[in-house]
């Protein structure tokens, strides 16, 4: 009775073990990175779902920020990704990799060197250079995409055509002008009136300058050529 006691108690012991070796196994295996740390100001939802600081996120999460707020979600050795107010996002992230889906507003994100981060958005793909730590700017606004890239390098990849945007420049990807959407509002970047083109400045310059020479080559036609009446003396 006693033997058969101890058996199971073995046979009981190593399944136990065999378990944890099976777990252990499986979790070393799960990629490494999937999860990052939640901070929020203001009216922040993950899937839907009103979000508070300190709480975890998962890859494949919808993060939407309300008006005046914002959310920085830190991915530990990866890097962070900043969104901004009234945006909408979608955030995947693996042991090596970010990868941000913008619906609309404005993400930041800031990678180290070895990762490769992607951004997408309706008008263009913007692939940062995972050779070195970089930090850019994406804008999605109604007809078109911003770009700016503080530090390091992305490219900008829109249909069939690549352009590299290094840090301290910007580019735009999509229409400036579009029926039904709001006029950009970024300085420099819509359409300038026609009037505002130095083409045209040029030739009203020219056009007053002509009228000023015209007129007084005019005033001193008149002095030279005019009729002097001279009066004389009373007899």
């Amino acid at each position: 009775m006693l033997g058969k006691t101890l058996v199971r108690r073995s046979v009981t012991s190593m399944t136990l073990v065999a378990v944890w070796c099976v777990y252990s196994m499986v979790a070393f295996a799960m990629p490494q990175g999937t999860t990052g740390d939640l901070t929020v100001t203001g009216q922040v939802t993950v899937n839907g779902q009103a979000a508070v600081s300190n709480s975890t996120i998962s890859t494949g999460a919808i993060v939407t920020t309300a008006k005046g707020s914002s959310a920085v979600v830190s991915l530990g050795k990866l890097g962070r990704v900043e969104l901004q107010e009234e945006t909408t996002a979608t955030l995947r992230f693996t042991d090596n990799s970010i990868i941000v889906s913008v619906d609309m507003g404005k993400v930041r994100v800031a990678n180290s060197a070895g990762t490769a981060a992607t951004v997408t958005s309706k008008n263009a793909t913007f692939m940062a250079d995972a050779g070195q730590a970089d930090n850019f700017l994406v804008e999605v606004e109604c007809s078109h995409t911003h770009i700016d890239t503080m530090t390091g390098s992305v490219t900008m990849r829109e249909g069939s055509n690549d352009k590299h945007v290094v840090a301290g420049t910007t580019a735009v990807a999509g229409n400036l002008v579009q029926p039904g959407c709001k006029p950009c509002m970024r300085p420099n970047s819509g359409p300038q009136p026609a009037i505002g083109n130095w083409p045209w400045l040029l030739l009203l310059a020219g056009a007053a300058a002509g009228v000023g020479i015209w007129l007084s080559t005019r005033d001193n036609d008149n002095d030279l050529g005019g009729s002097v009446v001279i009066a004389s003396p009373s007899r």
